[in-house]
């Protein structure tokens, strides 16, 4: 029976970029050696995909990376992938916490990693709604950003109105596949199911900080929620 129910599975539109992992060794609470790197790209690799976007943590309290440190890591990985043989894109942008130090680099105009069409991808603590995330907001896309926010679904301050409200103001939203899964919890698991539900969500993600994560996404595609999400607009694929 189950093998008749996926033969009448309508074909799942490609996804061949992943965006928002940590793939840079010893930059955050991703991998820590380059072995890690390419055992993960292999498995992306064999999944279909062309091209991961890599988001190293920088915050202010835990992770102070600054961009040299992350192209130089990234060119460091790309040589390797050349030796190895392996044909995916590898570039490199990064996932900046809402602190302070963000607020203060942006007042500044200071020059901020980001990928595709100056897209930056962005955290907040997961309890709260940040005092100045509207102010934030309005500052990046005056300076000609394209603000996203990381894994929505994961903010226990979050709500349907609010991910509308946050798109209005000119936010992209971006999911986790691991929250579409449930492996953070089901509460998590049904808020990204009413976001995808609601046509609420921009980009989909790994944010693949080990091997046990890319491995998981080898069952997204029997996911009733990941098949939904493949049916946006996503904009995973322009990047």
């Amino acid at each position: 029976m189950i093998s008749l129910f996926r033969l009448k599975q309508k074909p799942l539109p490609p996804l061949v970029t992943d965006l928002h992992s940590h793939l840079l060794p010893s930059l955050d609470d991703g991998v820590k050696t380059f072995d890690e790197s390419l055992a993960i790209l292999r498995k992306f690799e064999a999944l279909g995909y062309q091209k991961v976007i890599t988001t190293p943590h920088i915050n202010n309290e835990y992770y102070r990376n600054e961009p040299a440190q992350i192209e130089s890591k990234l060119k460091e990985l790309k040589e390797l992938i050349r030796q190895e043989g392996i044909s995916i894109e590898v570039v490199a942008a990064a996932e900046y916490y809402l602190d302070e130090d963000l607020i203060a680099k942006v007042n500044s105009k200071e020059s901020l990693l980001t990928f595709s069409k100056n897209h930056l991808l962005f955290e907040t603590n997961f309890l709260t709604e940040p005092y100045q995330l509207k102010e934030f907001i309005f500052q990046l896309i005056t300076q000609g950003y394209k603000p996203v926010m990381a894994h929505p679904e994961r903010y226990a301050y979050m709500t349907l109105e609010k991910a509308s409200e946050l798109r209005d103001r000119g936010v992209l939203l971006q999911v986790n596949i691991p929250s579409m899964l449930g492996l953070y919890s089901k509460p998590i698991q049904h808020l990204a199911a009413r976001l995808i539900d609601n046509q609420l969500v921009d980009l989909i993600g790994s944010d693949c900080h080990h091997l046990q994560h890319v491995t998981s996404l080898e069952k997204a595609p029997e996911n009733k929620i990941y098949r939904k999400a493949l049916e946006l607009p996503l904009l995973n694929n322009t990047l």
